[in-house]
């Protein structure tokens, strides 16, 4: 068996979901161990969430208070997909823009360096609860 079938073989019998390292950006590359650096990759991109939508000028007729859940991929070169995004109806009746909203508050991300597995890029996907309230 040749070193390349070896390695294919060996990729597909490991848990792409168990990662050696959580992607990261460079301003949580301080960090120091695998979970710090998933918290700081996490908040980064609230705070950048939480950021762009208090720019924006929200009116609601009824207080809003939603846990947003958004299922996000990160592939193994890097690159940020927002696959699903999901609220309550209420949430969506009374920010009809909430998916573009959130999809181009990613816009300005920092560089995302991804996972790594066995010293491999791996992409990863995961859901980033994010929480808002308007009133």
């Amino acid at each position: 068996m040749s070193s390349d079938q070896l390695l294919e073989e060996e990729l597909q019998t490991f848990n792409w979901k168990d990662v050696d390292e959580y992607p990261t950006f460079a301003s949580c590359d301080s960090s120091s161990g695998k979970y710090v650096k998933k918290q700081c990759f996490e908040q980064t991109l609230q705070n950048v969430v939480a950021t762009q939508l208090s720019k924006q000028h929200i009116i609601v007729s009824q207080d809003v208070s939603d846990t947003i859940l958004l299922k996000i991929t990160i592939d193994n070169k890097g690159q940020f997909t927002i696959d699903d995004i999901s609220y309550k109806p209420l949430t969506g009746q009374q920010i009809p823009k909430l998916d573009s909203l959130l999809r181009h508050s990613f816009d300005s991300l920092p560089k995302i360096y991804p996972a790594i597995k066995r010293s491999q890029q791996v992409a990863t996907q995961f859901s980033l609860p994010i929480v808002v309230n308007i009133q």
